[in-house]
């Protein structure tokens, strides 16, 4: 009776530890993609990934047996969840070497918010007043940290950086509706999936920066620590927290990871604690908050 009820206290802890694993690891990436500048984007992403791939191979592999796929879900699994990944992860690395580190990773960010309307919008086909009113606060708050500097520049300022931050946040908030379908087993898959969105950006990189040179030692650290944490430990923690039935109150989460980076990112002396920034965070935060009641 002791060694039930202990599991079940722990089986009761295990979807708020995965979320919060996650969020922590992601809230990271600005701080240790600044740290790997040496490395272009493609680059770095290939290696982060590929380390993904290596870090979560033990853990996938001490799951059960995942069923087969039909041919329409193998294909979508194996090549559409890899270019979703590739489109974030590339994306994030860019568009943090394009803008300003903490705005573009503010933009970043909202994929928390842009996964609640889809899901809403998937779920009911309309969206609640409240999630309208609270997405309005959350893009409030990015619209204070990113139009001063964005108006500043012009057309040739930082908006390719911004608008590859707003594509990495759509990509996240697909890849998390892909991770919410049961049956998929992306868990027991993601090895692969990584690996393969690893080719891809290698490929990718190979064809748009040229050839290879050897990186410094902070770099391929830099990148060793994404690939464990970021996009290993924390998306296998990701997954686990959405096949919680608590998963869509776990997500809310999410929504604490730009405060997160933004607290990292001040105090490694990497952006300025200008006022806005807690100011936009705390609209962002938020606004989603609100938006998930």
């Amino acid at each position: 009776m002791q060694t039930v009820t202990s599991a079940r206290h722990l089986s009761t802890w295990q979807g708020p530890a995965a979320a919060g694993l996650a969020v922590l690891l992601w809230a990271l990436v600005p701080l240790l993609a600044g740290l790997a500048e040496a490395l272009p984007p493609l680059r770095l992403a290939c290696l982060a990934l590929l380390g993904g791939a290596l870090a979560t191979l033990p853990m996938a592999r001490g799951r059960p047996q995942e069923p087969p796929l039909s041919g329409g879900s193998w294909w979508w699994v194996h090549l559409g969840v890899p270019l979703l990944i590739v489109g974030a992860v590339g994306a994030c690395f860019a568009a943090l070497r394009l803008a300003p580190v903490a705005e573009a990773a503010l933009i970043t960010y909202t994929w928390p918010l842009l996964f609640l309307l889809a899901s809403e919008w998937l779920t009911r086909r309309r969206l609640r007043p409240a999630t309208l009113g609270g997405s309005a606060l959350a893009f409030a708050g990015a619209a204070l940290l990113v139009a001063p500097e964005a108006l500043a520049g012009g057309l040739s300022g930082a908006w390719g950086g911004y608008l590859l931050a707003l594509l990495t946040a759509f990509c996240w908030a697909l890849y998390s509706l892909v991770c919410g379908r049961p049956g998929l087993g992306l868990r027991r898959r993601l090895p692969r999936l990584l690996l393969i969105a690893s080719l891809i950006t290698g490929a990718a990189s190979l064809g748009v920066e040229g050839r290879i040179s050897a990186p410094d030692a902070q770099a391929l650290l830099a990148a060793a620590a994404l690939g464990l944490g970021p996009y290993g430990l924390a998306m296998l923690a990701w997954e686990r927290a959405l096949q919680d039935p608590r998963g869509r109150r776990l997500g809310n989460l999410a929504h604490g990871v730009p405060v997160l980076a933004s607290l990292f990112l001040v105090m490694a002396g990497m952006t300025t604690a200008d006022w806005r920034l807690p100011v936009a965070a705390a609209l962002v935060m938020a606004g989603s908050l609100a938006a998930s009641r």
